[in-house]
């Protein structure tokens, strides 16, 4: 095992996932740890350190009193001053034998993997290793959850980590067992920032993590002057984990008044564009007989562009059930790639697509077509989920979309199944196959 791993010549910082951090979110931060700056002598590490922002800035702010660690994988960017120890090594990997009072800092971001698509390509190597060594990896990950197990593993009892993360993972699938973990080690404090680091469009929350305790504080800031003002939005002494939301009295009224969208629906998702260029159906380009393969540009809210081909890529309609069986069914599309945010239309044409999010009515659910897709469109649906779900994600997810409320669902059902209006005349030719 290389520990740490020999970089490329070529390793830069955006290769190595390393964003400076402003000095008023490092101000912030520091200020979160003002109750152990009475703890004098004690152990504080700023991991990926470079030239040790973090423990200039907690030294400058508490005093010289306490003993400074800092760790770098790239020894050529390790440049701390004097009075703090520098460490070259993989913080992942490292074993330092003694654990910390305090860990603070802005851990690197990005998923490691092949070059061709993934920015972290130098620690590829060694990926293996990470994810034999810590628990919450999962799916693609990011090496800033890696980064946050590790930090919790290295405090001693009572001990504080404070990083600047995307807020990520707070709702996405990969991070399940990160928050599981959280949520059983000790107390978790999240505080929304929103887009702070120039140029980067990237929503980022500061987490302050305590080991031992227990529950969740979910924290709105406001910028103000050249530093934050935190204001203290839910506790969730409870917490197990789930995913974190802004949940207000309206939104939770919301979701008490009608049945979850997943209840009533299965979700599937599109074939992908690899699956459609080894059907042997497709073609790149038209002819008589062929449809465009659809995708999220051809997806509006309440009606599909079946003109545009967007994909580059054509096939026969009636073959595309061979792709995915949905496809031969009209059905309900919902955007998956238009940002936090649901948009939403009836495919009445049943044409392929390879993209999005696509409903089955399951068959306890008679819904009215028009009407849902009325309601997932309507401005109430739309500040419900940028309530919830604010900007930590840049599409909506299958979790998100699970759990979206269908107001009235009984009303709907009625209508769909009894009523002689126009609406429900339309809708049963729009369940017809």
């Amino acid at each position: 095992m290389l520990f740490p791993p020999s970089l490329p010549q070529d390793a830069s910082e955006r290769s190595l996932g390393r964003v400076a951090t402003p000095p008023e979110v490092v101000r912030f931060m520091v200020a979160l740890a003002e109750h152990l700056a009475a703890k004098k002598g004690g152990r504080i590490l700023e991991p990926a350190c470079a030239d040790g922002p973090f423990l200039r800035a907690f030294r400058e702010a508490y005093g010289t009193d306490y003993r400074f660690y800092g760790v770098e994988i790239d020894p050529s960017a390790l440049d701390l001053p004097s009075w703090a120890e520098g460490v070259v090594a993989d913080f992942l990997l490292w074993e330092p034998g003694e654990g910390f009072d305090l860990i603070l800092g802005n851990p690197p971001y990005g998923i490691v993997g092949d070059g061709s698509k993934y920015p972290i390509h130098v620690l590829k190597e060694v990926k293996g290793a990470y994810k034999r060594v810590l628990s919450t990896w999962k799916g693609k990950y990011n090496l800033y959850g890696a980064f946050l197990e590790k930090g919790v593993r290295l405090l001693k009892e009572g001990g504080v980590l404070v990083f600047v993360v995307p807020g990520t993972w707070l709702l996405l699938e990969d991070f399940a067992l990160l928050r599981r973990f959280l949520a059983r080690e000790g107390r978790t404090e999240v505080y929304y920032l929103g887009q702070v680091f120039p140029g980067r469009k990237v929503t980022a929350v500061v987490v302050r993590f305590q080991r031992g305790g227990r529950g969740l504080a979910l924290w709105d800031t406001k910028a103000e002057g050249e530093g934050f003002v935190p204001t203290l939005w839910a506790e969730y002494p409870d917490w197990d984990g789930e995913m974190v939301r802004f949940e207000t009295e309206e939104t939770r009224r919301l979701e008490a008044s009608g049945r979850p969208l997943g209840e009533l629906f299965e979700i599937r998702f599109a074939a992908r564009s690899p699956e459609f260029k080894r059907h042997p159906a497709v073609k790149w380009e038209p002819a008589p007989g062929l449809v465009p393969v659809l995708t999220g540009r051809n997806l509006k809210p309440g009606w599909v562009d079946y003109e545009g081909n967007y994909s580059g890529l054509w096939m026969p309609k009636e073959r595309a059930k061979e792709l995915r069986d949905f496809y031969g069914t009209p059905h309900l599309v919902v955007a998956h790639t238009k940002g936090t945010r649901v948009v939403a239309a009836w495919d009445g044409l049943a044409y392929p697509w390879r993209e999005e999010f696509h409903l089955l009515p399951k068959k306890s659910a008679r819904l009215d077509p028009i009407a849902l897709v009325e309601w997932l469109n309507s401005h109430e649906v739309q500040r419900y989920i940028k309530t919830l779900y604010r900007d930590f994600v840049p599409h909506l997810t299958l979790r998100m979309l699970e759990r979206l409320p269908l107001e009235k669902a009984p009303e709907l059902s009625h209508r769909a199944s009894s009523s002689p209006s126009k609406a429900s005349r339309a809708s049963s030719r729009l369940f017809s196959p």
